[in-house]
């Protein structure tokens, strides 16, 4: 199914045959290998991130799934909101604001397990909740679209993915089942592999980047007001996201990962909606906008990693300092110095609210998730 706009003062742009640049059988094939590579990179790439997933500690976020709850209730609920809020604010055209309103809707990317590990952040819950908000977008992509598009007087129902979220499903359940068990089987070798799988998932984001920026130079177009929101948005949903964890009292590494799965979407899903649903006079004023906020979300994500990692450093030259000892003391018994240090960086997954409830020693509290390298 197509949708329109219901009549042409609503859609007054482009009604003339105007068609994306470029060979469409060759950009057809390119993007066709491009995509199977993509795919199959990122299924490697789970699979290495799924070596860093306990299963005693994915059966409690299964329990007790306060962090998943409060991710999806930014997923679902502050983004399209603010796609929405950003569309009426900006006064866009109505086949423009559909796009905005996608993206909000999607689900979480994989992007955001990366970034999640990145920062010391919680990878059960980040893999959990991109698994959880792509389930839940079967049902509450329909509803949020339905909702928030009413006013704009569509003439058919948008076209959602089904078959997209199902592959994306396999894509990532499947590669984190093998690396959950390698990591319960091989703790030792998961560690290796998930090293590895760090250092690629950079190659791979970069790659990604310019390979889809390259292959739809075509479709760039100058709209200040699309790039404008493409660059505020994901910064929105980190923020927001960040702000509703820690007023739902999680704890700090918590507070990380559900501010990265919130501003982080899945393109491609948008990418495929759009082109399912619309016609190619209309793809051309809005197949700008997943591709730019893919950019700009990559950006953010490097930049928030970049702060962690500095911010990091610096706390553990300053603790350094006050105890040049420190390397030893880690190895050897719990530094009351070290307790510092936890506060921000460490999670006691037994604490109601952010920060620690009970002692931590330095080699913890430099590595939250038991796989960074301890005090040099």
């Amino acid at each position: 199914m197509r949708a329109n706009c219901s009549s042409s003062s609503a859609c007054p742009a482009n009604t003339s045959e105007e068609e994306l640049p470029g060979d469409p059988q060759a950009q057809g094939s390119l993007e066709l290998v491009f995509t199977a590579v993509s795919a199959l990179m990122m299924a490697l790439l789970m699979f290495s991130l799924g070596c860093s997933v306990e299963v005693r500690k994915l059966w409690l976020h299964i329990r007790r799934p306060w962090g998943i709850a409060a991710g999806l209730l930014c997923q679902f609920g502050l983004m399209p909101l603010t796609a929405y809020l950003l569309a009426i604010s900006f006064a866009l055209r109505p086949v423009q604001a559909v796009a905005v309103l996608i993206m909000g809707c999607c689900p979480g990317g994989t992007i955001s397990n990366i970034f999640t590990f990145w920062v010391d952040g919680d990878m059960d819950l980040s893999i959990s909740m991109t698994t959880c908000s792509t389930v839940a977008a079967l049902g509450m992509m329909p509803l949020c679209l339905y909702l928030y598009t009413r006013s704009w007087n569509l003439q058919r129902s948008l076209t959602i993915p089904y078959q997209n979220i199902g592959i994306t499903l396999v894509c990532l359940t499947i590669p984190v089942a093998f690396g959950v068990y390698v990591n319960y089987r091989w703790p030792k070798q998961s560690k290796i592999i998930l090293k590895i799988g760090a250092m690629a998932g950079g190659v791979l984001l970069a790659v990604v980047a310019v390979a889809g920026a390259v292959l739809a130079k075509g479709s760039w177009n100058s709209d200040v007001t699309l790039l404008t929101i493409s660059c505020v948005f994901p910064l929105i949903g980190h923020v927001t996201g960040f702000l509703l964890a820690l007023c739902t009292h999680q704890s700090w590494q918590r507070c990380r990962t559900i501010s990265l799965e919130t501003g982080a979407q899945n393109i491609q899903m948008c990418v495929t909606m759009l082109q399912l649903s619309f016609g190619v006079e209309h793809l051309v004023q809005m197949y700008s906008f997943p591709l730019a906020y893919g950019l700009f979300q990559l950006l953010d994500g490097f930049l928030i990693v970049a702060a962690y990692q500095t911010y990091k450093r610096r706390l553990k030259n300053k603790h350094r300092k006050k105890n040049p000892d420190c390397a030893e003391v880690c190895h050897e018994q719990k530094s009351a110095s070290c307790k510092e240090t936890d506060s921000f960086l460490e999670v006691n997954e037994g604490a109601g609210a952010p920060g620690p409830s009970g002692p931590a020693d330095c080699h913890r509290a430099l590595e939250p998730t038991s796989h960074l390298a301890s005090c040099e």
